[in-house]
């Protein structure tokens, strides 16, 4: 009977432990040097692509659990012989379904200047043909929502974009790949003119900083496993140690955090950069990112 008792509580005890093993998680919003072998794909898939909820311009940041309360509150109760009144319907907007953000006129500016976006009049007032311009410009640079708003991420990216300066870059005739910290942005360009970009990106937060200078594409890899931070690393172009270019494992516009030293892009970009760089490349890095 003793040996029967010992043997139950052995057996749970095991499964204890095997329980508190699996609820261990990967940081999917790391990244960093590329490694070596990749993991099983059963161990490691889970860590790869978006891992970070976008944060809504409208709306401070919340936990994706969250959830709304449920809980009714009591209607309060009419005084007897009270009459009801009927408040009076919202007249239409011209923009209707399109709300206008803090920033509007500074986004309308911005656009303008950078073109290909649509028609946009400078006024600071929401329009139908600000409200499609501005979507589009959302959708192209991942902002989330593309409701047309003028947020401050909208004006964030707009700003950054449209205050680029490509000549900086002293790229000279070859392909060179050109990212500024300062400004965050990255274009790619062959024989003095502009071939891709510019671009957003997120560079080394304060810590891990990337550091500025003249380097080239040593290595490529369509995805690269992270050693040290277990990710995966899509469209993968090394520059510089462990430091490369790839697409991002986050939400690129999430300021609040930064790589580990590489450049992390949009989808659409890193597979464009991967399409015109090989080993070799010229790769420039300019400027400082803001406080690191």
């Amino acid at each position: 009977m003793q040996r029967v008792r010992f043997l139950a509580r052995a057996t749970a005890l095991a499964l204890v432990v095997l329980v508190g093993v699996g609820a261990c998680a990967l940081d999917p919003q790391a990244e960093g040097a590329g490694g070596s072998t990749p993991g099983p794909v059963g161990l490691t898939e889970g860590a790869s692509g978006a891992s970070a909820s976008p944060t809504p311009e409208q709306q401070p940041v919340t936990s994706p659990s969250a959830q709304p309360s449920r809980t009714a509150s009591p209607k309060p109760s009419r005084s007897p012989g009270a009459t009801k009144t009927t408040k009076p319907a919202p007249k239409p907007s011209a923009s209707a379904g399109c709300p206008q953000g803090e920033h509007q006129r500074a986004v309308e500016t911005y656009l303008t200047r950078l073109g290909g976006f649509g028609t946009l009049t400078v006024d600071g007032e929401q329009s139908a043909a600000d409200c499609a311009a501005i979507k589009k410009f959302q959708i192209r640079y991942g902002i989330s929502p593309s409701s047309g708003r003028a947020g401050p991420t909208t004006y964030d990216v707009a700003k950054r974009l449209a205050a680029t300066d490509t000549a900086r870059c002293n790229a000279g005739s070859r392909l060179t790949f050109c990212v500024d910290l300062t400004r965050q942005t990255v274009w790619a360009m062959r024989g003095g003119k502009v071939v891709m970009g510019p671009t957003v990106t997120r560079t080394g937060m304060s810590g891990y900083a990337t550091p500025a200078g003249t380097y080239s594409v040593g290595r490529k890899n369509p995805r690269e496993w992270s050693n040290p931070y277990e990710v995966w690393l899509p469209y993968w172009q090394q520059f510089n140690g462990g430091i490369g270019f790839h697409e991002t494992t986050t939400y690129l516009h999430n300021g609040a955090i930064g790589s580990h030293g590489c450049v992390n892009l949009l989808h659409r970009d890193a597979v464009r950069l991967w399409e015109l760089g090989s080993v070799g490349t010229r790769v420039v890095v300019i400027g400082r990112r803001p406080g690191t």
